[in-house]
């Protein structure tokens, strides 16, 4: 599927959660839908449904046959977008945002720059391939251009102040500390019996990388010659005592674990836990709560929206969504 297909086909997500209804005013048999007042003809869904199939056979993909349950699931969703834009366009009025033809002009040169070198013809070529017109290619860019703004608005006012970025990094200081670790090597055998007599070769003298790849059952480490890097907590509680307590160069006994028998090690002398001081991650912190908090303001937008709408929207007879409970009316 073509970045220009996934940017005018796709309904918008800024009011993915806002459709609903099925009551208020009468729908005439020229349209699809009513919503408050403002109507989505069937010449759009027609339209819409033209570019679906485009991109089902841009794909290679059977297209549904009309009358079929999953028609009607594909009807229905492309209806939902045309139902969300004019609620977009509703919202975007109340709000006082608008998209200016400056900025509308910005965006379709950059889109043509970025997909088609700046190429008319070539830009021509591609979207009759999706069953678009170049109107219809600017009213979806001024939809998506318009639910940016919107956005923008609706979370405009969000901060993030310092004592909120040290709230956050005081509430999680596991993700901003680096636990003891050392560079250990370690042989995993099944018994007890070959464990020992592996012990008594390596005290003997024998080749620790040697044993480890013939006999160590460790995919992870035997190839390595049973090294490994390991991090205090983050290993067996059996195998993690031994391992940080042992002298650097020292040899372990067979140790017992769920995994089998081990015989561990130690590379490296432990290094010490490290924190990551705040002043380090403040800025990350306070992008992630910023946008968290973000979300939040928008989803609570567009639950308001929803609600406001649920009963601002009606359908002709046989295209309401399936979660609407009202019937949708025609009349004429």
């Amino acid at each position: 599927m073509g970045r220009l297909f996934v940017l005018l086909v796709v309904p918008l997500a800024l009011l993915a959660a806002s459709c609903g209804g099925g009551g208020g005013s009468s729908v005439s048999k020229d349209d699809a839908a009513v919503v408050a007042g403002t109507p989505v003809t069937r010449v759009e869904l027609d339209r819409k449904m033209c570019q679906a199939k485009a991109g089902y056979d841009l794909q290679k993909r059977a297209f549904p046959k009309a009358g079929s349950q999953e028609y009607q699931s594909v009807q229905s969703q492309v209806l939902q977008e045309l139902v969300q834009r004019t609620e977009l366009a509703q919202e975007g009025q109340k709000l006082g945002v608008s998209v200016t033809d400056k900025q509308l002009e910005t965006q379709m040169k950059l889109l043509k720059k970025q997909n088609y070198g700046g190429s008319e013809k070539k830009y021509e070529k591609d979207i009759g391939r999706y069953c678009f017109t170049d109107a219809e290619v600017r009213d979806a860019v001024r939809s998506n251009l318009l639910a940016n703004a919107i956005y923008k608005k609706v979370t405009g006012g969000v901060q993030v102040s310092d004592a909120d970025a040290k709230a956050y990094y005081d509430t999680h200081p596991q993700v901003y500390t680096q636990p003891q670790s050392r560079v250990v090597r370690h042989i995993l055998v099944k018994s007890k019996a070959l464990a020992d007599k592996l012990y008594a070769q390596l005290k003997g003298g024998a080749d620790f990388a040697a044993l480890a790849k013939k006999y160590s059952q460790d995919p992870g480490s035997k190839t390595q010659g049973g090294r490994l890097t390991i991090s205090k907590g983050q290993t067996v509680p059996q195998f993690d005592h031994v391992a940080f307590a042992l002298q650097t160069g020292a040899l372990s006994k067979p140790v017992h674990t769920q995994f089998g028998w081990h015989i561990i090690q130690a590379l490296t002398a432990v290094k010490p836990a490290k924190v990551t001081p705040l002043a380090s991650v403040k800025s990350q912190i306070s992008q992630q709560l910023l946008q968290t908090k973000r979300t939040a303001a928008m989803t609570t937008w567009l639950n308001g929206v929803k609600k406001d709408y649920a009963s601002k929207i009606s359908y002709a007879t046989g295209l309401a969504p399936a979660t609407t409970s009202t019937p949708g009316t025609t009349t004429g």
